[in-house]
C-alpha cells in the first residue's frame, strides 16, 4: 500500500509537471506567433502561468514592463472571452487596433456610444467568438452589460490601472468598485489586476476590493538602474532647458502642468531651432495622431505635453523626460519618468526647481480641493443649467461645455472641474472627460427594404450606393465612416451627404451618430436639494489628507541633498533597496566630494579611452563619469579627437574603428 501511495505520489507529480510544460510551450507559441518573441520578459512568464492556473493575480510592473502580454497570451490559449476593465479611452482604442492588426477579434465599450451601438457590440461578444471586450470601469454598472454578461463565455477578468480601485491609491475611481459585483456574476472566473504604482497599502487594498480567493502577487523591481534622476535647482528653466537640450542629443519629452504652457515652450523650441510638437487632452483625435506620429519617427524631437500624453506610449529610445512644473504626486512623476530609457540604454529623468514651485504646490490642495459650500453650490448650478427638476436627472446623459458653464455661473475652471470630479466620487453624477469620436452608422433596416428609398432622390440613392460599396458590416456593427470621403467618391458637397444621413436618421433607415467631441454628466442618481447632498469623509477628507501628504512627498523629493534619489522613489513604493544608484544629483555630488580632481592630462586621456572602449557615450556623460576639471577634460577629448583615436557621431563620443 505504502508503495502505490508512493507511486501514485510519482504519477501526480509528473502529470503536473507535464501539464505545466504543456501550458508554457503553448504560451510561447502564442507569443511567438503573434507578437514575434521567442520569450518573456521578467516576471511575464510567472504572472501568465498564475492566471493560467486559474488564480487571481495581481502584477506590479514599472512603465514598459510588458503588462498587456500578461493577459494577452493566457486568453488566446484559453477558450472564450477576455474582458479587460481600462479608465483609458485612447488606450483601449489603440489595444482593440492592433489586436485587429495581428488578426485578434478584439471589441470596446466606453462613454459617448449610444444605447443600440453598445447593444450591437455586446451581441458580437456573445456570438462573434470575440476574444477580448475592453470595457471603461463606468459602463459595469448597466443593465445591459449585466443582462448580456451572463450569456458571455467569459475567460478570465483583467483589471488594468487596478490601483485605481484603493482609496488609498493617487488616482482612486469610485466607477473601479463595481468590479467586485461583476465577480459575483461570474462565479470562478479568475482575474488579474495589473498596475505601475502601487505603494504596499495600495497593494493589500487591491486585493481585498477585488474579493482575491488568496492574496497572490508578484512585483518586478521598480529600479531602473539605466535612468539617472536629477533635480535641477534653477530661477531661469527655459534657460536651463535650452541648455539641457542642446547638451542631451536624442528624443525627448517635457512635462507641464497646463495645456496653455504645451504651446508656449514649444513655440520657444521652435525658435530655437529645435523640432518640437505639443500634445494636451483638448486636441482631437487625429491632430493627436499626427504628432505623435511625427513624434515616434523623430520627425519631431521634443514632445511638450500635459500628463495626457504617455500612457500606452511605446518609444524606447527616449533619453530625456524633463519636468518643468512639479507633479502632485511621487506615483505621477515615477511614471512619467519611467518613459525614459526604455531601450535600456542610458537616460535621464530631470525636475527643474524653483523655490517658487513649492509654493506654487501648495496653492493646488484648495484647487483640487475647494470648500464643500461651494461644491454644493456647483451641483445646484448644474441642475440650473440643465433645468433638472427636484426628483429627476437619473440615468440622463448631458453634454457638457466647462467654458460655457464657468461663464453662465462666474466660476475659475480649475475648481469648478475639481468640484464635478469630487461629486463625481461622492456618486451623484459622473463626469466624463473630452471624448473625440469618429462619425459612425449602423443600418436599422435590411439591405431588401433599401429598394423603397430609390423615390427620394438621386442624391439620396448614390449616397447609399456608395455608403454599402465602402463599407463592408453596416447591417451587422457600427461602422465608422469619413462624411469627406464619401463626398469625394460621390460628387457631392460634404454638407449635402451630412444633411443626407441626418435625414436617413429622421426616417429610422440609419442610426447616425456625427463626429462630436465633448465631455459628458451622466447623472447616477435623481436630483436632490443642496441641503441634503452629503460628500463623505472617505470621499473629501481623507483624499485630502492624502493628496495633501503626496505633495510633501514631491517636496522632500526635490529638496532633499543628501539621500540617493532612486533609493527615495523606491522606499515611497515600498521595495527595499539596500544600494545607492551611484548615477543621480545626489550621488554624484558626494563622488564628487571623494574623487580627487587632481589628474594629469595622460592619466585624463587614458581614461577616456578607457570609457569609450566599453561604450559610447556623450561628452555630458563622459564628464558626468570622470568628475574633473571641465576645462581639462574638454582639452583631452579635442586632442584624441584630433589624433583620429575617437571620433563624434550624432553627438556620441566612440572609439575609431
Amino acid at each position: 500500500m505504502k508503495n502505490y501511495h508512493a507511486d501514485n505520489s510519482i504519477a501526480n507529480s509528473s502529470f503536473f509537471i507535464l501539464r505545466f510544460s504543456l501550458f508554457t510551450s503553448m504560451y510561447k507559441e502564442i507569443l511567438k506567433q503573434y507578437w514575434g518573441y521567442d520569450n518573456f520578459r521578467g516576471i511575464q512568464e510567472d504572472i501568465i502561468n498564475s492566471i493560467g492556473e486559474g488564480r487571481d493575480t495581481l502584477g506590479l510592473m514599472p512603465t514598459g514592463g510588458g503588462k498587456s502580454i500578461t493577459f494577452q497570451v493566457p486568453a488566446l490559449a484559453k477558450e472564450g472571452l477576455c474582458i479587460v476593465i481600462t479608465p483609458l479611452i485612447s488606450l483601449m482604442k489603440d489595444q482593440v487596433q492592433n489586436l485587429k492588426k495581428r488578426g485578434i477579434k478584439a471589441l470596446a465599450i466606453y462613454s459617448g456610444m449610444s444605447r443600440q451601438e453598445i447593444i450591437v457590440t455586446l451581441e458580437n461578444c456573445i456570438f462573434g467568438n470575440y476574444k477580448f471586450l475592453y470595457i471603461s470601469p463606468e459602463r459595469l454598472d448597466t443593465e445591459i452589460f449585466r443582462t448580456k454578461l451572463r450569456k458571455m463565455n467569459v475567460s478570465m477578468i483583467t483589471v488594468d490601472e487596478s490601483h485605481c480601485i484603493s482609496q488609498w491609491g493617487y488616482d482612486f475611481r469610485p466607477a473601479y468598485l463595481k468590479i467586485a459585483e461583476i465577480r459575483d456574476l461570474l462565479p470562478g472566473v479568475p482575474v488579474l489586476a495589473l498596475t505601475a504604482t502601487a505603494t504596499p497599502e495600495v497593494v493589500k487594498d487591491i486585493q481585498a476590493r477585488l474579493c482575491f480567493r488568496q492574496e497572490n502577487v508578484f512585483r518586478m523591481s521598480f529600479e531602473r538602474k539605466n535612468l539617472a534622476y536629477i533635480v535641477r535647482k534653477t530661477e531661469n528653466k527655459t534657460g536651463e532647458l535650452l541648455h539641457i537640450l542642446r547638451r542631451m542629443p536624442g528624443s525627448a519629452i517635457i512635462y507641464v502642468h497646463n495645456r496653455r504652457r504645451t504651446k508656449e515652450i514649444t513655440e520657444l523650441l521652435i525658435n530655437e531651432e529645435i523640432t518640437a510638437d505639443f500634445y494636451h487632452a483638448g486636441l482631437d483625435d487625429a491632430t493627436k495622431d499626427i504628432r505623435q506620429h511625427r513624434w515616434q519617427t523623430g520627425e519631431s524631437r521634443v514632445m511638450v505635453a500635459t500628463n495626457a500624453f504617455g500612457m500606452g506610449i511605446d518609444k524606447p529610445d527616449v533619453r530625456i523626460v524633463i519636468h518643468l512644473d512639479l507633479p502632485d504626486s511621487p506615483e505621477a512623476y515615477f511614471q512619467e519618468a519611467g518613459r525614459a530609457g526604455r531601450d535600456g540604454n542610458k537616460a535621464y529623468a530631470v525636475i527643474l526647481y524653483a523655490k517658487s514651485d513649492k509654493v506654487t504646490l501648495h496653492k493646488r490642495i484648495p484647487d483640487t480641493f475647494p470648500e464643500k459650500d461651494y461644491i454644493k453650490q456647483v451641483y445646484e448650478h448644474l441642475q440650473y443649467y440643465y433645468q433638472m427638476a427636484m426628483g429627476d436627472g437619473l440615468g440622463c446623459v448631458r453634454e457638457f461645455n466647462l467654458e460655457d458653464f464657468c461663464r453662465k455661473f462666474k466660476y475659475f475652471p480649475v475648481p469648478a472641474d475639481s468640484a464635478l470630479k469630487i461629486l463625481t466620487q461622492a456618486g451623484y453624477l459622473e463626469y466624463t472627460d473630452e471624448q473625440d469620436n469618429a462619425s459612425r452608422l449602423y443600418f436599422t433596416v435590411r439591405r431588401d427594404e433599401l429598394y423603397k428609398l430609390r423615390e427620394l432622390g438621386e442624391d439620396m440613392d448614390k449616397l447609399i450606393q456608395i455608403v454599402l460599396r465602402s463599407y463592408t458590416g453596416v447591417f451587422t456593427d457600427y461602422t465608422f465612416i469619413n462624411e469627406n470621403s464619401l463626398a469625394v467618391r460621390s460628387g457631392l458637397t460634404r454638407q449635402r451627404v451630412y444633411d443626407l444621413l441626418i435625414r436617413l436618421s429622421k426616417m429610422r433607415v440609419i442610426d447616425y451618430i456625427p463626429h462630436k467631441k465633448t465631455p459628458y454628466i451622466i447623472y447616477t442618481r435623481e436630483r436632490v436639494d443642496r441641503q441634503h447632498l452629503q460628500i463623505s469623509r472617505s470621499v473629501y477628507e481623507e483624499r485630502k489628507e492624502r493628496y495633501e501628504a503626496r505633495i510633501q512627498a514631491m517636496v522632500d523629493y526635490v529638496t532633499t541633498e543628501t539621500v540617493c534619489r532612486s533609493r527615495m522613489l523606491l522606499r515611497y513604493f515600498g521595495e527595499k533597496n539596500e544600494h545607492n544608484c551611484g548615477i543621480c544629483d545626489v550621488c554624484l555630488s558626494h563622488r564628487a566630494e571623494e574623487v580627487p580632481q587632481e589628474i594629469s592630462m595622460e592619466e585624463l586621456r587614458d581614461k577616456v579611452l578607457q570609457l569609450l572602449a566599453e561604450a559610447s557615450v556623450t561628452p555630458a556623460g563622459l564628464a558626468e563619469q570622470l568628475l574633473v576639471d571641465k576645462e581639462l577634460l574638454t582639452e583631452a577629448v579635442h586632442q584624441l579627437l584630433d589624433e583620429g583615436r575617437i571620433t563624434s557621431i550624432n553627438g556620441m563620443l566612440q572609439m575609431k574603428k
